[in-house]
């Protein structure tokens, strides 16, 4: 076989075009011949080596599936291609990836100079390489995470920007490790003894000494940035053998989890000379790289006779994949059959009827080639396709000789049967009712004690007159008519209804039922029962008779902030409403954190968020990621949940959720108003998000390069530089740094004030009150954060602030 491999690609050189494909073609037929005839190795040790993959000439496919086995060793190792760089570990033909190994992390080079004020010395670089250009691997897309470990206040940056033919430098993923010390609520935040990082307990990095962060863009090598936030941070000494005190990798994901079981509570081994570090890769037929426009080859398509190139099973087809750096085709079974489609036999029928309850069928089942047959057993009749439901009909009578008994049988018969129905007919329609109130009764009772939980206990009469009937909400929609929806999202659907006392409302439905969704709608009912504030949405009551509570607000009827600021146009929202918008959206805001018995934190305070009825009055909504925080403690410990772009970045990294992470996000809104730029997607050339553009011109002095050119002809700019001042100082990365949302509404009452008092309309007297209000701690701010701010907020922090995130 090797010959005649050998023969094909010595006469190559010297055949037309026509000839040569043909030539190919039957090298290719040869190939997979040979794996069929089984004179090519199937295994290297304890590990299956299936066609398209193979071990010696004439054994694989096509270039790049070659496979070497290392009989050195033993037990012997499975290496890719000729190279010893990765060890295969296993080979999935039905997800067309190949779990490798390779020794050692990402060697990472300082002293580079990353271009403006950068010190050399808080900068290293590194490059992940490997798999080679134009092979049939790229790094699997949701399979495998970046790892920083033993390093802290540093940000990890992957890039595209090597070893593909791509200098585009784009960043991919990255992740952010802090040192031990207080998060932003001032609570402690250290690692366990024994160990300078902080794990979960699923042994997840939390941020502090360590992070990781999925990769989700495939290539086959990638750039490296090391950048360290604090030019002398406190660096924690590594375990002895380790080696430079921070570590970067790419590994599979869990991989960090399972390591660290066997580390004493570190995350990783402490040595990389002899670890080998697994990845996931993913490979497909004819790979080609995609452009950098992002259009795929024509080359790379499923080619006209698949069959006979590379899906070599009767009982296969041939299926177009590509990702984001390379594209090609892979062959599949069809449906029924499982195994190899590279092999002429490869794709074997499915037994369906050794498990023929798994897909439905309850009677006799026949198989076929790809699927099966199911009906009900000889002398039987039913429903096979449910249990028991095949059963043998009753006999019928037998006949009688005399005609007048038949026919009086045949009349009582007759009547039997009709008296039958009429019954039947009034038994199932009892039985539906009484079941459908079973389920509502069981729904209420379910749904009212986890809410009445939640509400005054002491004061059952309100959860009384919360409760709304199911059949007034279905009346008020038209039974949820699809013209009457608002809105909505992945979570569930908002209708406009008109209740028996003509209240027009606002009923939110959700669209699936889990536990989770219950908890949000039961969390939304209870901190809305003991909200009665000018701008907060109000909450008339909810239904509890179905699977999920309905809640019904008060309708708002003109949209949301995001919606009138985001318009066509160059004219937006006047100055004067967006700076009252600011003042009432503080003011309830603060309200939530100092106001109510129990301080509440909103957790997800962004534009869309914000309501205006049609005197543009705002209302604060959607309460249902909102906590409770005891007042006896200044935070808690949660999952992260809020909208990147808007979230806090403390919070997102320690999951330590305080008042402060609200105050991150009115602060961002504050920006938004300002720019009338969208957080989540806008993007400088130079890489910068929103928030960190915004704080690097103003503090630089050029504020008038990122403001709305509207405000620049509505506002006076000494206001506007005030409110720019309050939206930095509250986007601050230290939680401590930042003030709170009681001195965040007086100082825009104080800003608000002033502007008045220039128009005429305020006495001299309310003026100074309110300056005074202002000037509590804006100066104090101004000499030490927004000094913290010009050093804080540099391109890496761009990747902590913006939404692009990889998702």
């Amino acid at each position: 076989m090797q010959r005649q491999a050998g023969g094909f690609i010595s006469m190559a050189w010297s055949m037309p075009p026509l000839a040569l494909f043909a030539a190919v073609l039957a090298l290719q037929q040869a190939v997979a011949g040979a794996a069929a005839a089984g004179d090519c190795p199937t295994t290297c040790g304890d590990v299956a080596v299936p066609f398209p993959f193979g071990i010696g000439a004439g054994c694989y496919h096509s270039p790049g599936f070659n496979l070497t086995c290392d009989r050195s060793r033993d037990p012997p190792r499975l290496l890719l291609g000729d190279a010893a760089a990765f060890q295969v570990l296993n080979v999935s033909i039905v997800n067309a990836t190949v779990r490798a190994a390779r020794v050692g992390g990402i060697n990472i080079t300082y002293g580079v100079r990353g271009g403006g004020n950068t010190s050399s010395a808080d900068e290293g670089r590194g490059a992940w390489r490997g798999l080679g250009d134009g092979g049939p691997f790229a790094l699997s897309e949701d399979r495998n995470e970046l790892v920083v470990v033993w390093g802290c206040d540093v940000v990890a940056l992957l890039t595209d920007g090597g070893g593909s033919g791509n200098s585009s430098n784009v960043t991919i993923s990255g992740c952010a490790s802090f040192c031990p010390g207080t998060d932003a609520g001032g609570q402690a935040i250290a690692a366990p003894a024994g160990s300078t990082m902080s794990l979960t307990e699923d042994r997840r990095c939390t941020g502090v000494g360590c992070c990781q962060m999925p990769i989700s863009v495939g290539r086959d090598s990638y750039q490296v940035r090391l950048r360290r936030l604090n030019p002398s941070p406190p660096q924690p000494p590594p375990p002895q053998g380790a080696g430079d005190p921070t570590v970067v990798l790419i590994a599979e994901q869990g991989w960090v989890a399972e390591a660290s079981k066997s580390t004493r509570g570190y995350p990783l081994p402490v040595s990389f000379d002899e670890t080998a570090v697994p990845v996931f890769l993913g490979w497909m037929i004819a790979s080609t790289r995609v452009g950098a426009d992002g259009e795929v080859p024509v080359n790379s398509t499923c080619p006209a006779d698949a069959a006979r190139s590379a899906c070599k099973s009767s009982h296969s087809s041939c299926r177009n994949v590509s990702s984001s750096a390379r594209a090609g085709y892979i062959c599949d079974c069809d449906a029924g059959f499982q195994g190899n489609p590279y092999l002429a036999t490869g794709c074997q029928d499915i037994n369906e009827c050794e498990r023929a309850e798994e897909h439905g069928c309850f009677g006799e089942c026949i198989n076929t080639a790809g699927s099966f047959l199911c009906r009900c057993p000889a002398g039987t009749q039913g429903n096979h396709t449910q249990r028991n439901g095949c059963f043998r009909p009753v006999p019928p009578l037998r006949a009688r000789s005399s005609t007048g008994l038949s026919i009086g049988v045949g009349v009582s018969s007759a009547a039997s049967l009709i008296l039958i129905v009429i019954m039947a007919i009034f038994i199932i329609r009892k039985q539906k009712r009484r079941r459908a109130k079973k389920i509502r009764q069981k729904y209420f009772k379910q749904n009212r004690g986890q809410l009445l939980q939640q509400l005054v206990a002491q004061r059952a009469d309100i959860a009384e007159r919360m409760i709304i009937p199911l059949g007034e909400l279905k009346k008020a929609t038209n039974n949820f008519d699809r013209a009457r929806e608002l809105g909505g999202g992945g979570h569930g659907t908002v209708y406009k209804g008109i209740l028996s006392d003509l209240h027009v409302v606002a009923i939110k439905k959700s669209k699936i039922a889990v536990q989770r969704e219950i908890d949000e709608f039961i969390n939304e009912v209870a901190i809305l029962s003991q909200i009665n504030h000018r701008n907060v949405v109000k909450l008339f009551g909810c239904c509890l008779e179905t699977e999920v509570p309905l809640l019904v607000y008060e309708f708002v009827s003109n949209g949301t902030l995001y919606s009138h600021l985001h318009v066509s146009g160059p004219r937006s929202l006047p100055w004067s409403d967006r700076l009252r918008i600011a003042t009432e959206t503080a003011k309830a805001i603060a309200y939530l954190h100092s106001s109510v018995s129990i301080p509440i934190i909103h957790r997800d305070i962004k534009s869309t968020n914000i309501l205006l009825d049609d005197t543009l009055i705002s209302k604060v909504s959607d309460f249902g990621a909102s906590r409770c925080i005891p007042v006896d403690q200044t935070g808690v410990t949660t999952k992260v949940q809020g909208t990147l772009g808007y979230m806090d970045p403390a919070y997102y990294y320690t999951q330590r959720l305080t008042e402060k992470s609200d105050v991150y996000s009115f602060g961002v809104i504050l920006v938004e108003l300002l720019t009338r730029k969208k957080p989540f997607s806008h993007l400088t050339p130079e890489g910068e998000g929103l928030v960190a553009h915004f704080v690097t011109s103003f503090t630089e002095g050029n504020l008038v390069e990122v403001l709305d050119l509207q405000i620049m002809e509505e506002a006076d700019m000494k206001v506007v530089e005030e409110v720019a001042t309050l939206a930095v100082t509250c986007v601050n990365l230290r939680g401590e740094d930042r003030p709170t949302m009681r001195q965040v509404e007086m100082a825009l009452e104080g800003i608000q004030a002033s502007r008045e008092n220039a128009s005429g309309n305020l006495s001299a007297e309310k003026l100074g009150e309110s300056n005074n209000v202002a000037r509590d701690f804006m100066p104090s701010q101004e000499g030490r954060s927004m000094t913290e701010g010009t050093r804080q907020y540099s391109l890496e922090e761009e990747f902590l602030l913006s939404s692009r995130y990889p998702r």
